[in-house]
């Protein structure tokens, strides 16, 4: 019997373009479920309180702090005895909208750079682009320049302080839209801002990183 070449090959050509689509289908699919869990995740972070069944996270102590020395980092967060996050407690979201607040209020000695690292048993100086001390609620979400809303963040191991700072112009913006409260703007950056950088779009992420130059760049 004579073999139709041409048969198999358009056969075989199906088959393979069938698998690729497949592939490609499968991977689309992937995608987009793992974007609806971001998706769902930020929704569940940056929603209301009245709004979730029950919030178990540690509560928000703004100002309480409770140790000055051998204090340790934890993760990707300070230790909170030593900075639970201080507010100007009369900012609104009318005030940290305006262009420029955050230039207008910021007030970081060099001493109290000094004293941060001291606290936190690093020494000081530090290698340039190594750490900031960062304001753990931003200066741009109404934080203050207390030093119990300071500590040494940085920049290594991931997500490090380039990371925060994404968190901390995603927030405001998202605040100055009318889209997440300030006070729980505040909270949530304080808390999980690890959580919150993880549920960000990665391209929402690279529109961030070219329209806020980082200073360590």
């Amino acid at each position: 019997m004579e073999i139709n070449k041409s048969f198999f090959i358009k056969v075989a050509y199906s088959f393979l373009t069938v698998g690729v689509l497949g592939v490609l289908y499968s991977a689309y699919l992937f995608t987009h479920h793992v974007q609806i869990a971001r998706d769902a995740q930020l929704a569940s972070l940056l929603s209301p309180p009245s709004a979730r069944l029950a919030d178990e996270e540690k509560p928000l102590q703004i100002g309480l702090r409770v140790k000055s020395a051998d204090c340790e980092i934890q993760g990707p967060l300070p230790d909170s005895d030593c900075t639970p996050g201080s507010i100007f407690p009369n900012a609104t979201k009318d005030e940290i909208c305006v262009s420029g607040y955050s230039k207008k209020v910021r007030n970081v000695s060099t001493k109290l750079k000094k004293k941060v690292f001291s606290q936190y048993g690093i020494s000081y100086p530090v290698p340039f682009g190594s750490y900031e001390v960062d304001h753990l609620i931003p200066l741009a979400l109404g934080g203050n320049n207390d030093i119990a809303n300071l500590w040494p963040k940085s920049a290594q191991p991931f997500p490090g302080f380039y990371e925060k700072n994404i968190v901390g112009n995603y927030l405001h913006e998202e605040v100055c839209a009318n889209r997440v409260d300030l006070s729980v703007a505040q909270k949530r950056i304080a808390n999980s801002w690890f959580l919150i950088y993880n549920s960000i779009d990665p391209k929402i992420i690279e529109e961030l990183k070219k329209k806020y130059r980082n200073w360590a760049d």
